[in-house]
């Protein structure tokens, strides 16, 4: 063996993958309406978040809130495959750009429970676990 080679760790997983800036957050922060970041910013996860979150919150039919968190996730695994991501691997809670697309993950499981696809529930409980601890603990609840 090489000794000037640097030692690849051949059990180790993917990277972290660390989201850049979302484009909305600042504005939803402080307080933009989440239609009006949806029409400003299409492809951000924190906006689809915040309009699953807002419909849930005002009493929408669990279709429509599993509806805007579906949006959010695809526009999520687009935004993390063109940051690196390689279909697993952690997506870090604490890092908060990573947020928008936990925050949908976790509104589609609990969504996809609430009209009876049990299926989708566990895929993506499942998924947000594996993807993050923290933001499983967070979002559904330490148990």
């Amino acid at each position: 063996m090489n000794a000037d080679l640097p030692r690849q760790d051949l059990m180790a997983g993917p990277p972290p993958t660390r989201l850049p800036e979302d484009p909305a957050a600042a504005g939803l922060a402080s307080g933009d309406a989440p239609a009006s970041a949806v029409r400003s910013h299409p492809a951000s996860p924190f906006a689809w978040a915040a309009m699953a979150e807002q419909a849930r919150d005002a009493g929408a039919d669990d279709v429509t809130v599993y509806a805007y968190s579906r949006v959010g996730y695809h526009r999520s695994l687009d935004m993390l495959r063109r940051n690196g991501w390689k279909g697993h691997g952690p997506v870090p809670w604490e890092h908060e750009p990573n947020r928008g697309f936990l925050r949908c993950l976790a509104l589609l499981a609990l969504s996809a429970r609430a009209i009876g696809e049990t299926d989708e529930w566990e895929r993506c409980s499942e998924f947000l676990r594996d993807s993050s601890p923290a933001a499983y603990d967070a979002l559904l609840g330490a148990g």
